[in-house]
């Protein structure tokens, strides 16, 4: 019988097929509950993370021990704000698929938890190597972001200014890698520099995943007479220069 707290419609087709892979080695009577579990909680996952949470919760009491329920339990935990149980769940995951993809997703929860230093150590530590191009910049923001915790926003700007700013690759990555380093730019007063990597963060992302466009038109609505950047030197106010990170390759 399937589980009552399982929405009408919900379809195990839902479900990528890396995940349903995962749900193979599960009986089939089983399996499904459990994949119409996750397909329930990836619908509700962005309007009721509460909801979502309850459904991967339900997965796991019935499939605790397969690496992508427990993934899933962990990144609705995240979502609904319950970096405690998000963190023990990742962590679970890892331990039992052996990889490392979930290590951005730790670090952050680290932060969430209010150990900034904890998320700084996972991000130099040997298994970030380990992750792909995507995996480091997250893994590289969640970094700045510990930097910014700590009161220490000059560094979360250094650690952001990399060579991949300027990459001409396509991807949500670097969207979010410009977005990351434009507001980091803002939080030290560097409102130009900051507009301009708004606006190359939104030029990647046609689909809207930032609100880099809109942080552009907000920052535009500002006197920039009355925001200016300056430096005073014997007395003198200047302009201060905007500055881009040097030329780099892809």
């Amino acid at each position: 019988m399937v589980d009552p707290l399982i929405p009408e419609g919900v379809e195990v087709s839902e479900l990528d097929r890396v995940t349903l892979n995962s749900l193979r080695t599960l009986p089939d009577g089983l399996a499904e509950i459990v994949a119409l579990h996750l397909a329930a909680a990836a619908r509700l996952l962005g309007d009721d993370p509460e909801l979502a949470l309850a459904h991967t919760k339900a997965a796991s009491r019935r499939a605790g021990r397969v690496a992508i329920v427990r993934e899933a339990v962990g990144v609705a935990a995240y979502a609904a704000g319950d970096y405690g149980t998000a963190l023990t769940e990742l962590k679970a995951a890892a331990r039992i698929s052996g990889a490392s993809d979930y290590l951005p997703m730790i670090a952050d929860c680290e932060r969430g938890l209010g150990r900034p230093e904890r998320a700084l150590a996972l991000a130099s530590s040997p298994e970030a190597s380990t992750l792909d191009r995507s995996g480091k910049v997250e893994l590289l923001i969640v970094a700045a972001g510990a930097r910014r915790d700590l009161g220490q926003a000059e560094a979360a700007v250094l650690t952001l200014q990399v060579p991949a700013l300027k990459s001409r690759a396509q991807g949500e990555w670097l969207a979010r890698l410009r977005y990351a380093y434009a507001d980091a730019l803002l939080e030290v007063d560097r409102v130009r520099e900051a507009r301009q990597w708004f606006a190359r963060a939104a030029e990647v992302d046609p689909e809207g995943s930032t609100d880099a466009l809109e942080r552009v038109n907000e920052l535009d609505g500002i006197t920039f007479d009355e925001v200016a950047e300056v430096d005073e030197v014997d007395g003198v106010v200047a302009t201060t220069e905007v500055v881009e990170p040097g030329e780099i390759g892809e």
